[in-house]
């Protein structure tokens, strides 16, 4: 069975590096490494939240994952409800995941994984099952 994936399971350190080089790197700061080390540039992580603004997570192609107002999106984990943008510097955000994830994981098992969708029922754009 291929699992759905998730921050901690895509953003992984370069070949050059320990396996486990990022463990201790929380799963939404783990894009601004893998980012960092691809780019070969340094990424500023945000000091505060977005107040009041809000982003719903969606399984695409068999990943959680979440969009910025920019038109960026990134791979997000429902063990850390937040986001914030590598690319336009969108400040960390608030993402809202379903209350099971592993319950929409199980939903879309049978899929093939580039079938796996799934949208958040009360996202505006639209909720899928």
């Amino acid at each position: 069975m291929i699992p759905v994936q998730r921050a901690e399971t895509f953003y992984l350190p370069p070949p050059s590096m320990p396996p486990d080089a990022w463990i201790l790197v929380a799963p939404a700061e783990l894009v601004f490494r893998w980012v960092e080390q691809r780019t070969q540039r340094r990424l500023v992580m945000p000091d505060g939240f977005m107040i009041g603004q809000r982003l719903f997570a969606r399984v695409n192609h068999n990943r959680w994952v979440a969009d910025c107002p920019c038109g960026s999106a990134q791979v997000v984990s429902p063990d850390d409800h937040r986001m914030a943008c590598t690319e336009c510097g969108y400040g960390w955000v608030r993402l809202i995941f379903p209350d099971d994830p592993a319950a929409v994981e199980a939903a879309v098992e049978d899929e093939l994984p580039h079938l796996r969708n799934w949208r958040h029922e009360d996202d505006p754009k639209g909720a899928t099952v």
